[in-house]
């Protein structure tokens, strides 16, 4: 039985045999590797990966396709939302090796909360709608360099690998994709995470403001008090600053 995507889910599902090729080979799975599929829909990069690594752990949340892949040797299926999956209990001391085709719909909250596991990861490789891929890895200075850039390059080398258009999925999104490689680096013990996505998320909460405005006020309310231009607009600002700015706040 033909299965059909579901809107609810964000589903659009692989089906250029070239570009699913591609993918595998940026991904370069090997044997003995703790592989996690997310969102492995009708198994196009699935089957693929499984053939190269010989053992898989697949995260899907439609039920239906998650009965398909549990027939299917050399399958662990987790059926479940992603957001309330646990990466680091899963990961059980492993180093993990993530990838996907991310549901457009909730790809930013995905990558924020695989950030939390970030030290038990060892790669990423996900699509995505490509104008997000462009703001993961965008560089001070351009309009698509916004608090997920900062976010995420904090703790992930970034690199979009691979161009996919519309016509490689079944249906066809109305957005072309890229696959991105995120590749985490050491932790930095001096920065609190919490501390430094509440100073970025009132840095970019009004983007076209000078800082004073907007992190000025944040940092008064918060009682601190140190030298910093705030006399720039968020996206001026390079992550190291940032970076720099948690630790003094």
């Amino acid at each position: 039985m033909k299965h059909i995507a579901r809107k609810r889910f964000g589903q659009h599902f692989l089906a250029d045999d070239a570009v699913i090729d591609d993918i595998v080979r940026a991904i370069a799975p090997q044997p003995g590797q703790a592989l996690v599929e997310i969102g492995p829909g009708l198994g196009a990069l699935t089957g693929p990966l499984l053939q190269r690594c010989g053992a898989l752990t697949v995260i899907e949340l439609d039920r239906d396709l998650a009965v398909r892949l549990r027939r299917q040797a050399g399958l662990t299926v987790i059926e479940a939302d992603v957001l309330k999956v646990d990466f680091t209990a899963l990961a059980a001391g492993r180093a993990l090796r993530v990838v996907g085709n991310l549901p457009y719909n909730i790809s930013t909250p995905i990558l924020f909360h695989l950030l939390q596991a970030c030290a038990v990861v060892q790669d990423q490789h996900f699509m995505l709608q490509k104008e997000v891929v462009e703001r993961m890895a965008a560089a001070p200075g351009c309009k698509d360099y916004g608090r997920l850039s900062v976010m995420l390059q904090w703790r992930y080398r970034i690199e979009s690998v691979l161009d996919v258009p519309p016509t490689a999925f079944e249906p066809p999104p109305r957005v072309d994709s890229a696959v991105v490689r995120m590749e985490p680096m050491p932790a930095d013990p001096t920065v609190d995470a919490a501390r430094l996505s509440a100073l970025v998320t009132a840095a970019f909460s009004q983007r076209r403001k000078l800082l004073r405005h907007t992190l000025g006020r944040w940092l008064e309310a918060e009682g601190v008090d140190t030298p910093f231009d705030l006399q720039r607009r968020a996206e001026e600002v390079p992550v190291a600053e940032y970076l720099a700015l948690a630790r003094r706040a």
